[in-house]
């Protein structure tokens, strides 16, 4: 069975850290590219962060740039979503997702995990 199952999501107090863990079971994943999304209340959801099968490329959104550092453990089974100097709009469900760097840079998945909440408050 395919699954991602994200961990570590919680509540923050602005200008605090998180991490988040996506574990990966089933197919495999480790010659996947992976990436974080995540969706606030009332809106779509965005692309956050990805990183290639190898770990050599990264992406980020601007929005998170500087703050937030994706990583994938040597295994390549769990990535890693390192959130640094936390922000009340980075409240949202985050989502690990996994398919091609190319794609999920642009927001398609092959495989979506069921999500964590991350909650910032002011």
């Amino acid at each position: 069975q395919v699954q991602l199952v994200e961990s570590g999501g919680g509540l923050v107090q602005a200008g605090g850290s998180l991490r988040l863990s996506c574990a990966a079971s089933g197919r495999t994943f480790s010659s996947r590219a992976r990436a974080w999304f995540r969706q606030a209340p009332g809106k779509e959801r965005e692309f956050v962060a990805a990183i290639s099968w190898s770990g050599g490329s990264t992406d980020y959104a601007d929005s998170v740039k500087g703050r937030f550092t994706i990583s994938r453990d040597n295994a390549k089974i769990t990535v890693y979503l390192q959130m640094n100097s936390l922000k009340p709009e980075d409240t949202a469900v985050y989502y690990c997702a996994a398919g091609e760097f190319r794609t999920l840079v642009a927001g398609q998945a092959y495989y979506w995990g069921q999500g964590t909440q991350v909650t910032v408050s002011s």
